[in-house]
């Protein structure tokens, strides 16, 4: 029948099952999500409420005692906090730009490469680092670097004439060579596990806007610059956003590669933390958790401005 506006569609008027209908049709997949809610809530939501210790005095030994905003006036208070707190900004930071650009320089040209071989075989051998256990990788560029005779990369550098002989760099224990050091080896290491996106919104990208701007006669670097690019702005976008979750997280890979030496340059909150924690006779957790409750807020505010600063450039953020 058709409609009374002259329509020649029929109207069909969709009845919406009941909430518990639905439920029951859908069982087995609640069923199959049932693993994950509980794995969810036990490992991520119950410890949330762990968060109030940091309001109290909580040693080993003895019953939590309230100390209302004590520890954070302590924390406010110390140097030590606040250079862990600046050195984790600065190392996140510019170790999540430089991994970045360098996930998304790397995916354009191996998108350029036409031979698949070829670039299957280079896909392997730049994912293969990512699996690497950050121990293993540390105790491999320690010797790489060391200034002793094994030393390949001072080897070099004598052999070279750069440097003499008795002015060999111990780059690990040098507050001046640290931080490069560290960037180049997150640079390594993680660099092509973060190709794996950018690759997948490039393969996304028809070949009729490629050939299209051939035929006006575009060049490879124009036709990157006005279809590649804009393709990858808005995963490049959201990538940041989410990674900026976890810039205040720094630890695994600092931890294994610093010392006493670039303290000063290395320290961040989490090792901090763990300093806190293990490295005194009788450790407060009252305390350690206001620092890692401060951490958790300013990563909070730091994805919130980035998400607001993203709807105020392009018209839309991710949460």
């Amino acid at each position: 029948m058709a409609q009374k506006n002259g329509s020649n569609q029929p109207t069909v008027q969709a009845r919406k099952k009941p909430l518990g209908m639905q439920i029951w049709f859908y069982r087995w997949f609640y069923v199959m999500f049932l693993p994950v809610l509980f794995f969810v809530i036990i490992m991520f939501y119950l410890p949330m409420f762990g968060v109030r210790y940091a309001f109290y005095d909580y040693r080993p030994v003895g019953e939590p005692t309230w100390v209302g905003m004590k520890h954070f006036q302590a924390l406010f208070s110390r140097d030590g906090f606040w250079q862990a707190f600046w050195n984790t900004l600065q190392i996140s930071i510019i170790k999540l730009l430089l991994n970045t650009f360098m996930a998304v320089v790397i995916s354009i040209l191996l998108n350029e490469i036409t031979s698949m071989a070829f670039k299957k075989t280079v896909q392997t051998l730049i994912y293969l680092p990512h699996f690497m256990s950050w121990v293993v990788v540390a105790s491999v560029f320690s010797l790489i670097l060391s200034p002793s005779m094994d030393g390949m990369v001072n080897g070099m550098l004598v052999d070279w004439g750069v440097i003499k002989e008795t002015e060999k760099i111990y780059f690990l224990a040098s507050p001046k060579w640290w931080r490069p050091v560290f960037y180049v080896i997150n640079i390594w290491k993680d660099t092509g596990w973060g190709t794996i996106l950018y690759l997948a919104t490039l393969s996304g990208i028809s070949p009729e806007l490629y050939e299209a701007a051939q035929i006006d006669g575009a060049n490879r670097l124009q036709r990157m610059r006005y279809i590649t690019f804009p393709a990858l702005t808005n995963t490049i976008l959201t990538v940041l956003i989410l990674n900026l979750a976890k810039v205040m997280n720094l630890f695994e890979s600092v931890f294994v590669l610093y010392n006493d030496a670039v303290v000063d340059v290395s320290d961040v909150l989490q090792t901090y933390i763990y300093r806190q924690t293990f490295g005194q006779g009788v450790p407060n957790y009252g305390y350690t958790t206001a620092v890692g409750l401060f951490k958790s807020l300013v990563s909070c505010i730091l994805v919130l401005g980035c998400n607001y600063a993203s709807k105020k450039v392009r018209g839309r953020g991710i949460v």
